[in-house]
């Protein structure tokens, strides 16, 4: 019984997985566009170097991010991003501590497996993607 109730919810899976990607992409387009646009502000942050490591994961965070609010490359971007997500961690949070709540980390922990979600599951309904998929 309960089973047949939940059938319900599999017929907007799609829709709900096309939500979750463009929530993600806006939520992480903040981040590139704090460090190339500086907006919304964050001190010292957008006086970064466009050559250094967070400069260049500035520049996938903004690229790559409307890309994901697009649904647009959809699996290979997040597979990018997913494995940006992966280095910013090991790289910048790790080293301060092995707990992800102590090292400021979860939400690249967080943001990594969310990519490597739509790396597999795709982008959802509404996408361009999903567009070009139904011309062809």
């Amino acid at each position: 019984m309960v089973a047949r109730h939940f059938e319900v919810f599999s017929h907007w899976a799609s829709h709900k997985r096309s939500i979750l990607r463009i929530v993600t992409g806006l939520l992480f387009l903040q981040h590139g566009t704090a460090k190339y646009l500086a907006f919304p502000y964050v001190p010292g942050l957008h006086e970064l170097s466009w050559s250094s490591l967070p400069g260049i994961a500035g520049l996938f965070e903004l690229i790559g991010s409307v890309f994901i609010v697009l649904g647009l490359y959809t699996r290979p971007v997040a597979f990018l991003l997913s494995g940006l997500m992966a280095v910013a961690y090991w790289y910048a949070h790790a080293p301060r501590h092995w707990a992800p709540l102590v090292n400021g980390g979860e939400l690249a922990i967080l943001y990594c497996f969310v990519f490597l979600y739509f790396t597999f599951a795709g982008p959802g309904l509404w996408s361009l993607d999903a567009k070009m998929r139904t011309k062809v």
